[in-house]
């Protein structure tokens, strides 16, 4: 292995150990602390590895989860911006697209262009894997809410229209995962999670 490649790679691998320190508005299951951008990433991989076989669905797996894994990377530098707050997310594209030039520009040629090509084929959504990289990333996020208690949608006050609304997008690429969307909605109805919680 080439010294200096080797090296550009180790350099790279350390600064996107930052991802376990970006923290993320949603929280973990046991509700103690939020969910880091890691851990997000981590969990839609295996989002993707489970729903995969229970899909008529011809999407390349290894494809969805390369997506999944660099989806977020720019992160390190951008930060997270919370989908419920509209603020933070104004300047998200120009943020992320700035953290991606940076970020990708660490490695070598080949390795920057092909992170580069696959963090911008899941932004465009522009392929089958892609747009399933989407609604993965986005059901995942949507079924922590309701592993932690609906604590972020009472946090930022988000009812289910507003729920729903916001992850439109993700939800009508394909309907083969309408069916989980709607599961995970429905259990989150039924647990009063949404906001105004049911006493209010």
């Amino acid at each position: 292995m080439d010294r200096q490649r080797f090296d550009a790679l180790l350099a790279f691998l350390e600064v996107i150990d930052r991802l376990k320190s970006v923290y993320r508005a949603a929280y973990i299951a046991d509700g103690s602390r939020h969910e880091s951008v890691a851990e997000h990433v981590w969990h839609a991989c295996m989002f993707a590895l489970l729903l995969h076989g229970e899909l008529e669905r011809d999407v390349d797996l290894a494809r969805t989860i390369e997506l999944l894994l660099v989806h977020d990377l720019v992160e390190v530098f951008a930060g997270d911006a919370p989908l419920h707050d509209e603020a933070a997310r104004a300047g998200k594209a120009a943020a992320e697209a700035a953290a991606a030039e940076r970020l990708f520009g660490l490695l070598p040629g080949d390795l920057s262009a092909r992170l580069r090509d696959l963090w911008e084929e899941f932004e465009t959504a522009a392929t089958p894997e892609a747009r399933f990289a989407n609604e993965l990333d986005r059901l995942q996020a949507i079924a922590q809410n309701l592993f932690a208690g609906g604590r972020t949608w009472e946090d930022w006050e988000v009812t289910e229209e507003l729920a729903r609304t916001r992850n439109r997008a993700a939800i009508g690429f394909e309907p083969e995962l309408a069916e989980a969307f709607e599961e995970v909605f429905l259990r989150a109805r039924r647990l009063g999670l949404f906001w105004p919680h049911p006493e209010c």
